[in-house]
């Protein structure tokens, strides 16, 4: 469903990513994790073109994302992506929110765009707060109402970017209880996160990044139960993120 062929980026002089190749199959759940810096929000953002890539080759279900020749909008539409800050239009209602990209780029009639914006807000638990802008709600509501404007366009898979991260502890259940349940319904996933109890729950494989490069690209059984086989840097990440 999703695979980068030995994709590097570099930022000027700088590398940023360094001969990256993943194979993500449909209902997978990928979880990429590292130190800060390490590439990874980079790599989620080439797989749909929101960052350029100088070398290599991403394909999402067959099709190249480099390719000159690729409709990019039609590309991104059918790939969900949910960002660490929520990203939605703070001038529009939430339900706004779920009808705007149905109707201008799936073409749905403004009935069906609500109706499907209906099911996705009581899926997420939102349904009583459709009328309301994103400044009136709380952070895990706002990154719920995103994940639900995400699903609306009927992706056939889903890309988080540490999508927890700029929540409040509180918060941060709520919102991988949407994601888990996502999973569980086989739903093809690459999640960078910090989440290691979301990884443990219900990651197929674990890559560990460190430097622009991937570093692990094991099942999350190997990677937790098995971590004396993992490289130095890796049990080093590992070992500060399990004691917080």
């Amino acid at each position: 469903m999703i695979e980068f062929k030995n994709v590097s980026k570099w930022y000027g002089s700088f590398q940023v990513l360094n001969d990256c190749s993943i194979s993500i199959n449909a209902g997978q759940v990928v979880v990429v994790c590292g130190p800060s810096g390490s590439g990874k929000s980079t790599l989620i953002k080439t797989a749909n073109a929101l960052e350029p890539f100088q070398k290599g080759e991403i394909l999402i279900d067959g099709v190249s994302v480099g390719a000159r020749k690729t409709n990019l909008p039609q590309l991104r539409a059918r790939i969900g992506m949910v960002f660490q800050h929520f990203e939605l239009f703070p001038h529009l209602s939430v339900m706004r929110n779920l009808e705007l990209a149905q109707v201008k780029v799936l073409g749905r009639t403004a009935d069906e765009a609500n109706q499907r914006g209906r099911s996705l807000l009581e899926r997420v638990g939102l349904s009583a707060h459709m009328d309301k802008f994103p400044g009136q709600l709380s952070g895990g509501q706002q990154q719920r109402v995103a994940i639900a404007r995400a699903l609306a366009m009927d992706p056939i898979a889903m890309l988080f970017d540490e999508p927890t991260s700029a929540l409040d502890p509180e918060m941060v259940n709520e919102v991988l209880d949407v994601m888990v349940d996502l999973a569980k319904e086989g739903m093809t996933m690459m999640v960078v996160t910090h989440e290691m109890g979301f990884a443990r729950k219900v990651a197929d494989r674990v890559i560990f990044m460190d430097e622009g490069a991937i570093v692990e690209d094991c099942s999350k059984d190997e990677f937790f139960e098995r971590p004396e086989e993992l490289s130095d840097r890796a049990k080093l990440f590992l070992s500060k993120i399990l004691t917080h």
